[in-house]
């Protein structure tokens, strides 16, 4: 008893000391890498269900590698599911069958933990299997992540679950920049823009007394206007509200001297951490980044500190 209070005084008194850290942001443009602006966005905290981004890349890549067709392999949801918390709102039960598509679209739109997880486990264990080894799939799941993370730069980012929710003896933790990255990286994969531009999808899961059917909607309330097209919500005591959004314009075209075209293609990344109007948050930012973009392309698109003004994000798989 006295070491479950422990435990619930320590969680709470995180949740307040990241509540107090205040909002962190970064704005930056995808493709040149131009950080528009930023504030606290290399702090350490929560980013709750941001966390699945990285689960939405795992998959996606691992389906790319191995040429599993992610409507057609069939998860099952494991016994672990049990010990995860938060809502279930598609009543997944131990040996419960999903499409590995459709948990990934209950994970990514819906934001399903149980489905992430069971997205995690089946992956992972896949990724045991094809090395020849057995284990945790989940366990092997989160090593892939924080070796992406380790791949594309993410220096202040460490992954613990699929889902994000936060565990009482070992805590996930990443930054607004961090975030920024891995969504530069998971929106050049088409298989993972597809998916996180859906405002809904229909899912199916197989139970014991048959198939239910639902309609998991997308809870980025920013998607359906114009130029967005993701990316993850996300929200926990710990990590408070939190979104990271992409918006796309039109590539900038331009003839050069010797008569050939350049195509310059045109994204932002949004990331708001910890703030309770995160959507408007995100809507305003998205005006303002592309307003200062364009004045930074206008004035020749200088850059003074390429360390400190320009987000890198390798393209390793």
């Amino acid at each position: 008893m006295k070491r479950a209070f422990l435990v619930l005084v320590a969680l709470l008194f995180a949740a307040v000391s990241h509540a107090q850290q205040g909002e962190a942001f970064m704005v930056v443009e995808a493709h040149s890498g131009k950080v528009i602006s930023a504030t606290n966005s290399v702090v350490k905290r929560p980013i709750a269900s941001l966390t699945k981004i990285a689960t939405g890349v795992i998959t996606v890549d691992w389906a790319d590698a191995t040429g599993a067709d992610l409507s057609k392999v069939e998860a099952i949801v494991p016994p672990s599911v049990q010990a995860v918390g938060g809502p279930n709102p598609m009543a997944l039960q131990p040996g419960d069958r999903i499409s590995l598509r459709d948990a990934l679209y209950a994970a990514m739109l819906g934001s399903d933990n149980l489905a992430a997880l069971t997205v995690a486990n089946h992956v992972g264990q896949e990724m045991l299997r094809a090395r020849g080894k057995a284990g945790d799939g989940v366990a092997a799941f989160v090593t892939e992540m924080n070796e992406l993370g380790k791949a594309i730069n993410l220096t202040k980012t460490r992954f613990v679950t699929p889902h994000g929710l936060e565990q009482p003896k070992q805590g996930g933790f990443s930054t607004a920049a961090d975030v920024a990255k891995l969504s530069i990286y998971a929106m050049r994969k088409p298989g993972f823009t597809f998916i996180t531009r859906q405002k809904d999808r229909q899912v199916t899961v197989q139970g014991a007394a048959g198939p239910r059917s639902f309609n998991v909607k997308n809870t980025n309330e920013l998607i359906g206007e114009p130029g967005i097209l993701g990316v993850k919500t996300g929200t926990t005591n710990a990590a408070g509200p939190c979104v990271s959004v992409a918006s796309d314009r039109d590539p900038l075209v331009r003839e050069k001297p010797d008569g050939e075209k350049a195509v310059t293609p045109r994204r932002l990344i949004v990331v708001v951490l910890n703030n309770p109007d995160r959507f408007n948050r995100a809507r305003g930012l998205v005006r303002q980044g592309w307003e200062s973009y364009d004045r930074w392309v206008a004035a020749g698109a200088p850059i003074q500190d390429r360390e400190k003004e320009i987000l890198n994000v390798p393209n390793p798989r």
